[in-house]
């Protein structure tokens, strides 16, 4: 007759639960995965499957640690902020896209044609909307998201489950990230800026030539159909570098996992 005691549960439990904390947290914010169009059930069902697969490379407590002790619930609070530092770390470049985006549609005058974009929960004008769906293809066709599960498994010998005490390096190497937003950002919508700029000065000059001319009724069609041209001749362009931003994304999540980890 085989019997399985109190200690022998709490030991599978732990094997499994606290894993999917950390997992869960990072699928629900994580690109691709933590994207609002994926339903519930799909992320949930997600991360019950990573949970399981990565039970191999994940190190065993010590000690079992029951779910509902005052220690078990610091280390489930511990796999959510991991988790959600490591999505936030991967959200970043995805963010500096729609900066460019905004500065761009900006410059084209198109800053009022918004759109709801399900990710963000808010209105983001049209360029930023086609830039994200660019990056998160790119994203896809780079296979990022398998590297983005490599890496959160590896996480698990670089952060234990039994480690309380994240380090407050973690979130300054997240804040420090966070400065990838403007800077990226504004690289990527430069050259529109630039050309938008110098297609503005031409019409004050043509304004000042030719007075008979309105600019604000020629200016705006201008301007638009000038971003327009420069955004598809760009495309090139900013698929390398969004290609090279991508590839970023991951070197800052490892950076923030060893910052966590005090390494």
């Amino acid at each position: 007759m085989i019997t399985i005691d109190l200690a022998q549960w709490i030991a599978w439990i732990d094997a499994f639960f606290y894993p999917l904390i950390r997992i869960a947290s990072f699928v629900s914010l994580a690109p691709i995965f933590g994207e609002s169009q994926v339903p519930v059930r799909v992320k949930i069902g997600l991360s019950v499957v990573l949970a399981i697969v990565m039970q191999a490379q994940i190190p065993p407590l010590a000690t079992p640690v029951a779910p509902d002790s005052a220690q078990g619930i610091a280390m489930a609070v511990t796999q959510v902020l991991v988790g959600t530092a490591l999505a936030l770390a991967t959200r970043l470049i995805f963010a500096a896209v729609q900066i460019a985006g905004s500065f761009m549609g900006l410059e084209m005058d198109l800053s009022f044609a918004t759109l709801f974009d399900p990710v963000t929960g808010a209105n983001t004008d049209v360029v930023s909307e086609l830039l994200n769906v660019l990056a998160l293809l790119l994203f896809v066709s780079l296979n990022a998201h398998l590297l983005l599960i490599e890496g959160l498994a590896r996480t698990f010998a670089l952060i234990p489950l039994d480690h309380l005490w994240i380090t407050r390096d973690g979130a300054g190497a997240l804040l420090a990230a966070s400065a990838i937003i403007f800077t990226a950002g504004l690289v990527l919508a430069l050259p529109i800026i630039i050309s938008l700029l110098l297609v503005n000065l031409m019409l004050g000059i043509l304004n000042r030539t030719a007075q008979q001319l309105s600019v604000f009724s020629v200016g705006f069609p201008v301007t638009l159909l000038a971003g327009i041209f420069m955004v598809a001749e760009s495309l090139p362009v900013i698929r390398g570098v969004l290609e090279s931003l991508d590839s970023r994304s991951i070197e800052i999540m490892s950076e923030v996992a060893r910052r966590l980890a005090g390494a």
